[in-house]
């Protein structure tokens, strides 16, 4: 059974014709900057020096650092619920000053602006209506470019360009082969499954790969047996709540995956795990 892409769970459907402009246009920005430093207040400066009316909403800044699959995880899971016509800015790129493209795009009635790294990908997973652009357009950068800092001087103002209306083919030509995220997806076995933790968030809740629907698929209503290190789980839970305080559970997430919590502690923590670690779920 092949593994669905993530983010699909809460995707937008896909709008018909060029994306809707709403009167005061959204930016988000999500980016692994932080916010004890001046990198994010600079972005943000150069958008509103471009266009004083645009919205700008934080998604977060404090991916982990270098994260690609925390931030395209938590990009894919906010997106959807931004109205058309958003622009999504995301800077989480290890590669920045190299040979890497530098994307715009449109995809599910949204724009998208950041690094040709797999960051973007899960956001605009299987969309009908993708087009995407490598940005080459300078009149639309800033004057003087970092190579350590495109994302003020490259990516922000793209992203307010786009808010003021400039059309997506203005910022350079058309890409077909922007990179995947390099993340391997769960392994489907007729008797197991093994997937990986892919992100911790706040509460310690431990994120997998592994999405429910296909799991209760792949259950036929059998009973499910979660082994994660040196812990074993039995059954899956609905809330937190179905577990006594500070048992270790699996439950299907908000986000459409398997998450693995402790009701009212933190999992990771209890468990000695996070991202990468491996899970192997069977029948029981």
């Amino acid at each position: 059974m092949a593994a669905r892409d993530l983010g699909a769970e809460t995707q937008l459907p896909p709008a018909p014709g060029p994306p809707y402009k709403p009167s005061r246009p959204i930016v988000t920005l999500l980016t692994d900057f932080g916010t004890r430093d001046a990198y994010v207040a600079a972005m943000k400066g150069v958008i509103l020096g471009l266009n004083p009316r645009v919205a700008l909403v934080d998604i977060t800044h404090e991916v982990p650092a270098q994260d690609l699959v925390a931030g395209a995880f938590i990009l894919a899971q906010a997106a959807p619920y931004f109205p058309p016509g958003t622009i999504h800015l995301a800077v989480v790129d290890p590669g920045v000053g190299t040979g890497r493209r530098a994307l715009a795009a449109c995809a599910r009635g949204q724009f998208w602006v950041g690094p040709d790294n797999g960051l973007l990908q899960w956001a605009w997973a299987s969309s009908p209506d993708l087009t995407v652009v490598s940005l080459t357009a300078a009149d639309y950068f800033r004057p003087q470019i970092s190579a350590t800092f495109q994302g003020r001087d490259l990516f922000a103002p793209v992203a307010a360009h786009l808010s003021l209306g400039v059309d997506l083919l203005s910022f350079g030509p058309p890409v077909t082969d922007p990179l995947p995220l390099p993340f391997p997806a769960p392994v489907w076995g007729p008797e197991m499954i093994q997937g990986r933790i892919i992100y911790l968030d706040h509460f310690g809740n431990l994120v997998s790969n592994v999405p429910i629907a296909e799991l209760q698929a792949w259950l036929q209503n059998r009973g499910l047996l979660v082994r994660l290190g040196s812990h074993t789980i039995s059954g899956l839970s609905s809330t937190y709540e179905d577990a006594a305080p500070g048992a270790i559970l699996a439950l299907s997430g908000s986000h459409g995956y398997l998450e693995i919590a402790c009701n009212r502690d933190h999992a990771a923590r209890r468990l000695g795990l996070g991202r990468g670690a491996t899970l192997e779920l069977f029948w029981s």
